[in-house]
């Protein structure tokens, strides 16, 4: 079961039980799955009942337990928790985190489309096109010079300097002699980066521009703190390991995920950096 699989089911389960009668409310015409932002609470969240309870006045938790029982009882969902105060938290059947990569390796869902951004001309001429574009969308208050230097401080830089990073794993595992395998990782540090990868098909839905670029800062930070805690590649005479290709395939991943976000917001995403 996919994200988009899993969406379609809750918003399934939600419809029959209004037409039950066991809910009394106007079914959404959405709802949102998460990969929740900590290991510990199942493979995906949806905050649906805390929707429904603002419409109907009636406790989030009383509805959460409605859904909970219906969901639990559907094809592909191991066990469904509610978490305070009216998450559902739901384990697939399976490795959600290998579905996930493998989706994004596979081209799972069209890349988005770009954005219609249009910088100021003298920005352009002052910053050059990429910074310009992301001058546009960044919080009011960055200092447009800063988008100029490479340095942490600068957020295109560490988006860009991401994106080339998992570009430059990829090359030097080929040289090793290895290639990416979706696979298990016992790796809680993973758990904020799966948790924005989760999250891209939902943000680029938005078509909102800012909301993007937040997104793909929040990527690339938990793939940079990740890839310190977690090494992709083997270590002096180590060989080359399943849990290697492993995090391989997760880099790649992520580096498909920052250059389709990079692209829509019509900025370059360097192989080298």
């Amino acid at each position: 079961m996919t994200p988009a699989d899993l969406t379609r089911t809750v918003l399934h389960t939600v419809r029959c039980a209004v037409e039950a009668d066991e809910l009394r409310a106007a079914v959404p015409t959405r709802v949102t799955v998460r990969v929740p932002p900590r290991p510990g609470c199942g493979d995906y969240a949806t905050n649906v009942a805390l929707r429904l309870a603002k419409d109907t006045g009636r406790p989030a938790r009383e509805i959460a337990e409605v859904l909970r029982r219906r969901l639990a009882r559907e094809p592909g969902i191991a066990r469904v928790e509610i978490a305070e105060p009216g998450f559902l938290n739901i384990t697939l059947q399976g490795s959600s985190y290998v579905r996930l990569v493998r989706g994004i390796l596979d081209g799972e869902g069209a890349p988005g489309e770009s954005l219609p951004l249009h910088p100021d001309p003298g920005l352009v001429r002052r910053l050059g096109p990429d910074a310009a574009r992301w001058a546009q969308v960044s919080p009011p208050g960055l200092d447009h010079d800063l988008l100029l230097v490479q340095r942490e401080s600068n957020p295109l830089f560490r988006v860009r300097y991401a994106h080339a990073r998992t570009r430059a794993l990829l090359r030097n595992a080929r040289d090793l002699g290895f290639e990416p395998l979706p696979g298990e990782l016992d790796d809680s540090a993973a758990a904020p980066l799966l948790a924005a990868l989760g999250d891209h098909p939902r943000i680029t839905a938005t078509r909102a521009p800012d909301r993007l670029a937040r997104h793909l800062e929040r990527a690339a930070d938990a793939f940079l703190r990740w890839q310190a805690d977690s090494p992709t590649l083997p270590r002096g005479d180590e060989k080359p390991s399943a849990v290697h290709r492993a995090r391989l395939a997760l880099a790649e991943a992520t580096g498909k995920v920052l250059a389709d976000g990079l692209t829509q917001l019509g900025i370059t995403a360097p192989a080298h950096l």
